[in-house]
């Protein structure tokens, strides 16, 4: 995402100062096509620009690229602006809000709602939140990265939204899984299936998007059953906080831990239909 992200906006004519990655040697292969450095430091990342995103996978991950201690993108960080696009707990956002400010910098969540192929082509999804003025004034750049936006709210209420959806998405996923791994077993045709689905109440966006990889096991990973199981952890943990009770969310997250456990995590989130189909995985 970040490296589709980073091509689109040299693309819209924006200087591309650097890139940096934990895994440097991408960052090498990156910066090679976009003419651009790859600092050895975090620090060094936050001196070369004067807006800096970040795509990270989790909360640890996160916190550590905004450590107060060593190597930190806080390292020299007065005037900057970071804009965070990871899906990562509200209260994380918070954090990295709060640390940002007390560096004299400013923290924008970019929650994305999108794939690959959207951040490459500037059609990305994006929920926004922090302090309204920042957010004005990177709008120009949000503009020729995104399709459609929404501006949510104070810091950590983007991340809820983003939990929000994820949380239902995953159920939906779910659910079409078991419906068509039923179906299946009961010997029905299933393109006939869909079909019905299609014009029915069944209906719903994964089953565009994910249905014909269910039944031709075809599930190269655009959103990986690992981040599935987070996300739906996110808003699990953000209900239990405020004393909801969310079953259907708990058994989601249940069966996006049973693939991490079997060893089928870094499939799609399509792949889930390997537990719910007769004669697979389950």
């Amino acid at each position: 995402m970040g490296a589709n992200m980073a091509r689109r906006l040299k693309d819209c004519g924006y200087t591309i100062s650097a890139v940096y990655d934990a895994f440097h040697s991408s960052a090498i292969s990156l910066a090679e096509e976009l003419g651009c450095a790859t600092p050895e430091t975090l620090a060094g990342v936050t001196a070369s620009a004067d807006v800096i995103f970040t795509v990270v996978t989790n909360d640890e991950a996160m916190r550590s690229i905004f450590s107060t201690n060593g190597d930190s993108l806080l390292i020299g960080a007065e005037g900057k602006i970071f804009i965070n696009c990871a899906t990562l707990s509200p209260a994380m956002q918070r954090e990295v809000f709060a640390s940002a400010a007390a560096a004299g910098a400013h923290s924008l969540e970019a929650a994305m709602a999108s794939s690959i192929s959207h951040a490459r082509d500037g059609k990305l999804y994006l929920m926004l939140a922090g302090d309204a003025a920042v957010y004005q004034s990177v709008l120009p750049i949000i503009e020729q990265m995104s399709l459609n936006r929404r501006f949510v709210g104070p810091a950590g209420s983007a991340a809820e939204v983003k939990a929000l959806v994820n949380m239902v998405m995953n159920i939906n996923t779910a659910a079409l899984a078991e419906g068509l791994g039923l179906a299946s077993a009961l010997g029905h045709d299933l393109d006939m299936i869909r079909e019905v689905f299609s014009q029915t109440g069944a209906n719903s966006r994964v089953l565009e998007t994910d249905a014909g990889d269910m039944v031709d096991r075809e599930h190269d990973c655009w959103f990986s059953a690992e981040h599935a199981a987070k996300d739906s952890g996110i808003a699990q943990d953000v209900a239990r906080e405020i004393g909801l009770n969310l079953p259907l969310n708990d058994a989601t997250k249940a069966q996006y831990d049973k693939m991490v456990t079997l060893g089928l995590g870094g499939l799609d989130k399509s792949g889930i239909a390997e537990l719910t189909f007769k004669g697979r995985h389950a």
